[in-house]
């Protein structure tokens, strides 16, 4: 029972420090330093879980090497962040009231540190490699995506477009990075570099929720093209960006000859089968 006991141990971390980190909302020191050990204490569960039960060294999530991904990947989650805001902006949806405050952003990179890190480890190290086995990587691809973003419709102001356009631009974008690294830093940081600009930098709701960054961002205007109440990640401008950046990890994927072919025949019952191994 890989799957489970990988599933349970990340996830374990995942929800206790989700509520201690919630617990001390109000306190952005307390909750940047709750993020930040939630994401070690996740990283370590990982390992340490899938040496045990796959019997080997989880390369995916090797330390060595760990900082340079990482770092590019938030970086490009923040750059392509910011072509959004840059877009709605152009069309008069965007404008800034105001800044914020520097421990209101802190306190957003501690919660984004621990939901980018436990999310992707869930959904890309465990849902999706294991998926990725039987199915191939196309499949998996779609049926985690698509899962991610059924995920976000228990979020404040959600709706099944805005489940859609995280499935593409978060759920695509996200596997894709992983297929073409075969590496989780990557999606890590890019998963936290977007969430961390949307929120902590430009100050938009991120699916459905509100936080302090350094900007005080209002949007406005049709919710197709500021993504409403829920905020940009429901914008058509995400959903673009989202698309061209799954397109390019997917092309640099199959350059390097990364991307799995589908085993002819599998069934339904046979990828349940694999996922309780």
């Amino acid at each position: 029972m890989r799957f489970l006991k990988q599933l349970g141990a990340v996830a374990l971390v995942s929800v206790i420090g989700s509520n201690l980190v919630a617990q001390v909302s109000d306190n952005p020191i307390l909750t940047l330093a709750l993020g930040a050990a939630t994401a070690v204490l996740a990283i370590l569960a990982y390992r340490w879980v899938v040496r045990r039960t796959e019997q080997r060294t989880p390369d995916e999530l090797a330390p060595e090497g760990a900082v340079r991904p990482l770092w590019r990947g938030t970086l490009l989650g923040v750059a392509l962040f910011g072509a959004v805001i840059v877009a709605i902006g152009a069309l008069g949806h965007y404008r800034v009231d105001g800044p914020g405050t520097v421990l209101g952003a802190l306190g957003v990179l501690g919660f984004m540190a621990a939901a980018a890190t436990t999310e992707e480890l869930i959904f890309r190290g465990i849902l999706f490699r294991h998926l990725e086995k039987r199915a191939g990587t196309w499949i998996a691809l779609g049926s985690t995506g698509l899962l991610f973003g059924l995920m976000h419709l228990a979020n404040p102001n959600a709706s099944l477009w805005a489940a859609i356009a995280i499935a593409v631009e978060a759920g695509g974008m996200l596997g894709a990075a992983y297929v073409a690294t075969r590496s989780l830093w990557l999606p890590i940081g890019l998963h936290l570099g977007w969430n961390f600009a949307e929120a902590g930098i430009f100050g938009t709701e991120v699916s459905g929720k509100t936080s302090e960054g350094l900007l005080d961002g209002v949007l406005s205007g049709p919710a197709l093209l500021s993504g409403g109440a829920f905020g940009p990640e429901a914008s058509v401008f995400s959903l673009l960006a989202g698309l061209l950046a799954t397109a390019v990890f997917m092309w640099i994927a199959r350059r390097r000859g990364f991307v799995v072919p589908r085993r002819r025949g599998t069934t339904p019952a046979e990828l349940t089968a694999t996922l309780a191994r």
